[in-house]
């Protein structure tokens, strides 16, 4: 189902979050999407077809000789976080709640009744930012399975660009 679509997919990528090792290399590229579904199956659905999204993006990429070695998915229920080689992606080696990671960057995070994909991609880089220099704490969220995932020595020393455009080696900036 989700073929047709994907198959249409060109560079260059647009990305919410990308996150650039000092040699600009992209280490991350992180989509950060608002599901409105209730239903748990169409909320499923919605996910499987971004993670398909990601994987039909990293292919392309890979083709034009970028591989970024790891990809993030944020909603406001949960994190997800994979690996690719250049070929595959990985099933999530790790899976966060959204709620547990940012509320730490709005504590009233859980209970605003409206959020914009804009602000959640705000916390979501506070939240890397914090991963790379500890700005605001000094063991920030999920450090640990960061670090086991074997994420964090990538992001020490990065720096983040939001919507971005990817086009195989090279971001189009401003």
């Amino acid at each position: 189902m989700f073929t047709e679509i994907l198959a249409e997919l060109k560079t260059p990528i647009e990305a919410d979050i990308i996150a650039l090792d000092k040699e600009d290399n992209i280490i991350l590229l992180v989509e950060v999407k608002i599901v409105l579904a209730q239903e748990e199956k169409a909320k499923q659905r919605i996910v499987d077809y971004m993670i398909a999204w990601l994987k039909t993006a990293l292919s392309r990429l890979s083709e034009k000789g970028t591989n970024i070695p790891f990809v993030m998915y944020v909603d406001l229920d949960k994190i997800q976080i994979f690996k690719w080689d250049g070929v595959n992606l990985s099933e999530p080696l790790c899976t966060l709640k959204t709620g547990d990671i940012l509320s730490f960057y709005d504590p009233n995070f859980l209970n605003k009744k409206w959020l914009s994909e804009d602000y959640l991609e705000t916390l979501t880089e506070a939240w890397l930012q914090d991963l790379n220099t500890q700005w605001k704490h000094d063991k920030p969220p999920a450090l640990e399975q960061i670090d086991a995932i074997g994420l964090r020595q990538y992001l020490i020393n990065c720096s983040t660009k939001t919507e971005v455009k990817i086009g195989g080696s090279f971001v189009y900036r401003d």
